[in-house]
This record gives C-alpha cells, structure tokens and sequence, in this order.
C-alpha cells in the first residue's frame, strides 16, 4: 500500500548520498576569533502503520567503542566480513527496507530552556554548542552536544554520520562582527523505535519531531517579529532606544510554524507547571477569579497556553539549506528577506534593494539544483577554488561589547565574502540562505537611515508649513 512519502524518502536518500559524496568546505576562523561551534541536525524515519516493523532493524555496520573522541565515519572495517563497507552500501541496506520505503522523514528540534540572561530563551534551535578544547574536530562536538544536550546516541551502532553543510560565520553587529563559525552536521538514526531522549534541564525546555513534509508546506510559512531596536541604537545610530523603537517598530523575519509529530518535554524545570497563584484576598478578588471559571479569559496567566513553535533566524537559514537540495528546491522561494513593520521603512528597503533582490534571483535561477552523484561517480573540489574568507580584524574591544548570543540580526546568522568562484560553487550546491544574504545588512542600515532623514524632512517641512500658515495668529 502507498503512502504518499515513497517520492521523499527516495530524494532523502540520494540527497544523503550526494552530501557525503560532495562535503562542503571548511571555513577558517576570522581573524582574532577562534570560537567554533556545532549543531546536528538529526534525521529520522517514522513507520507508517500499514508498513511497520516485526523486528527492530539492524544494519551491516562496523562496531566500534560508544564513546569514541574523534569523528565517526561510514567505510570502517566489516569486524565480520574484514572488508570495508562503502557509505552507499550501508545507505542502500537502510533505504532497502521497506518501513523505510514507505515512511515519513521527520527532523528534531529543541526548545531552549528559559536562563537569566539569555535573549533566546525559547527559540527553536537545533541541538549543539561550542567546541571544547579536547574535541578532535567539529563533528564531536557535535555528537557530544546532542548527547549531552538531549542523551541522542550517534555513534555507529545507532545513526549513520552523513556529513555536513555549509559552514557559516556567525556575526553581531548586523553583521559588522564575527562571533564564531557554526558547523551543522547530518545525521540518520537508523532504529524504527523512536530514540529514548534525557533532556538537559539548563539547556533544554522539550524536543520536537517535525515531518519534513511539514517543513517544505506552503501553508506553514509565517513571520516572526523581533525588537532590534535597541541593538542598533547601541551598534549604529547612537540614539535612544526609545526613539528607534518609535520609528522603526519591530523587524519582521520569515519563520515556519512547526507541526511536530511529537513532542518531549522536560519535566523537571521550572516553568513546566505554572506557579501557584497566591489566594485571594478581597471579595472583588474572588468574584473576578468565580467569574474566570465560568468563562475563561484566553489571555489570563492561569490559563495554560503554548505559544506557537516558530523556526526562524539562524536556524531557518541551517534548515533551508538542506531543504534546498530536496525537489522541488522551493526553500528559497518560500524565504523571504528581514524587513520592518512600519509601512515607509519598509518602502525603502524595498526600493534599495529592488536591484539587490533581482540579482539574487537571477543567481538562484542560473545555478542549477544539486544533483545526485551516480555509483561510479565521485567529485573531486578543487583545493584551488574553495571559499575563502575576507573579514576584518576583530579587536578583543570590540568584541566584548557583544552578547554571545547574538548572531546577526536578531538571531540571523550570514556567511560573510565569499570568493566569487566559490559562493557559485555553494549556490549551486544548495547553500542558499548564505548567498542571499550576503550584502544585505548594508542595504538594511542604509534604508533605516534614509527613511530617518525622510521623516525628519517631512515633520520639518510640516513645520514650516503650518507656522507660515498660523504663525502670525499664534504671535498675535
């Protein structure tokens, strides 16, 4: 019996198969700024019911320790067979069988724990963290943090380490500042039985599984808005926050409403239960708290509400980068730019980047989508033609005025100068979202300060007017 996902989960396949065949390049740390950090964005495959498994699946793999310090990868020795097992071969028996033909490709997420402190309490992310220094390399950190962060095993025995996708230089400032490289790594589990989860109360508030039909849905696409204001009062203008804030409103971030498949959550913190309203203590008190349990008021505290799971900023751009490579390579269609709320700055960022946004497209539509590698195919980069790198110094000063968590805009990350031979290589290998981007923040400070000279123009103007109008009956 069909289920409607036999198409997606055959792209899925060979889109892992491309990413391990073609790995994208390392990016080296800006200059005076060695902090690394990683995510891993963990796949799994959800049984339909008509096809679910008698027996707990079990591929050919190699065996090896559980903790293991440096990076897992698929051709190790066969301790059976004492031959080597090519990742399309251990791909193959997976996506061979058939609970996996016939199911559903779901991706996790975390919600962050709420910390003092933190500007990303609650957001959506994926489950990382920066680079220690006993890590061997950027991919244990990124099995470590998933097992700290959510007790998620990657090793051998229990997923398949796919590879990566495009790094990123992660910057505050909008984008002026260089805070870390972020590294996202793919991995499959490869168990039909969901895995068994231990959520970090610091770190973790719950965990989702979303199906990726869900994160490629149309009707799911919405906004979040964000108050930046006060980040470029300090950063750029110099001027009150509360005069930006007038100004500007909010910014307004493309975002995707996640619908997970299912959901854990960490019991232990302390916003899982609300607290205890205190007792009332006046009749009106009491009347009032009668009166809510007659009819309840949607926007009271005692009411247990769950705000709605949004993916967006820098882990948008993560996600969008892998859905770029599944047909029909729409992620970037369905993106759109950070702008404001307020109706004449919003204008005029869509003026000043009317030609920056037409050429982004263009490049999309001339690269072609990424195509999967046959078997007797494998690409070779050339050493000569990889991205590189070209910021500026980062000054110790100039860094500690800038809160860890800031990436960007509000959360959104950008690689920054690409080589031009190597940022076609990336777009045409699916790492969209760090070309769109690339250039954008200066058009976004230009349109802010532009549309400020134009309302001080127009008030002042307005002022001219109405005192040449009523001047003389107000001196009077």
């Amino acid at each position: 019996m069909e289920t409607g996902t036999e198409h997606l989960v055959s792209h899925l396949k060979d889109v892992l198969l491309e990413l391990n065949t073609n790995p994208y390049p390392d990016v080296a740390c800006p200059p005076n700024v060695p902090r690394r950090a990683s995510v891993a964005l963990i796949l799994r495959i959800q049984p339909n019911y008509d096809h679910w498994p008698a027996l707990p699946a079990h591929l050919p793999r190699p065996r090896s320790p559980q903790h293991r310090r440096r990076s897992s990868v698929a051709t190790n020795s066969n301790s059976a067979s004492g031959h080597k097992l090519s990742f399309k071969a251990i791909l193959d028996a997976f996506f061979e069988q058939d609970w996996v033909k016939h199911g559903d490709p779901e991706m996790l997420f975390i919600k962050r724990a709420a910390r003092v402190g933190d500007k990303w309490n609650g957001h959506v992310a994926l489950p990382g963290g920066k680079r220690d220094p006993e890590d061997a390399d950027d991919q244990v950190t990124a099995v470590r943090e998933a097992m700290e962060e959510v007790g998620i095993d990657l090793s051998y025995s229990h997923a398949i380490a796919v590879g990566n996708l495009p790094q990123r230089i992660v910057t505050t400032s909008w984008g002026k500042v260089p805070l870390m490289v972020l590294c996202p790594y793919v991995y499959l589990l490869t168990s039909p039985d969901p895995p068994t989860q231990c959520l970090q109360p610091t770190e973790v508030a719950s965990t989702h599984w979303v199906s990726l039909r869900a994160l490629q849905s149309p009707q799911l696409r919405t906004h979040e808005y964000a108050d930046v204001s006060a980040r470029l009062a300090k950063s750029e203008l110099g001027i009150k926050r509360w005069f930006l804030q007038a100004m500007l409103s909010k910014m307004m971030f493309a975002a995707i409403r996640l619908v997970p498949s299912a959901s854990t959550y960490c019991s232990s913190i302390p916003s899982f239960i609300p607290p205890n309203s205190p007792p009332p203590t006046t009749i009106v008190t009491k009347l009032k708290q009668q009166l809510r349990t007659l009819i309840p008021d949607p926007e009271s505290p005692s009411v247990i509400s769950h705000p709605p799971l949004l993916l967006w900023g820098l882990t948008l751009g993560v996600i969008s980068d892998f859905l770029e490579h599944i047909p029909p390579h729409n992620a970037l269609e369905l993106w759109t730019y950070p702008t404001f709320t307020n109706y004449d700055v919003r204008f005029t960022m869509w003026a000043l980047s009317y030609r920056f946004r037409k050429q982004k497209a263009v490049e999309m539509s001339s690269a072609p989508p990424p195509n999967p590698p046959t078997s007797s195919t494998v690409i070779v980069e050339d050493m000569a033609e990889l991205p590189t790198q070209d910021l500026p110094d980062g000054t110790p000063e100039e860094s500690k005025h800038h809160a860890p968590g800031e990436v960007g805009i509000a959360g959104l990350g950008v690689g920054r100068n690409w080589g031009r031979t190597g940022r076609a290589k990336l777009v045409a290998r699916g790492a969209a979202v760090n070309s769109m981007l690339e250039g954008y923040y200066p058009i976004v400070r230009r349109a802010v300060a532009v549309a400020l000279v134009g309302r001080i123009t127009v008030a002042s103007l307005l002022a001219v007017y109405l005192w040449r109008k009523y001047g003389d009956r107000l001196i009077r």
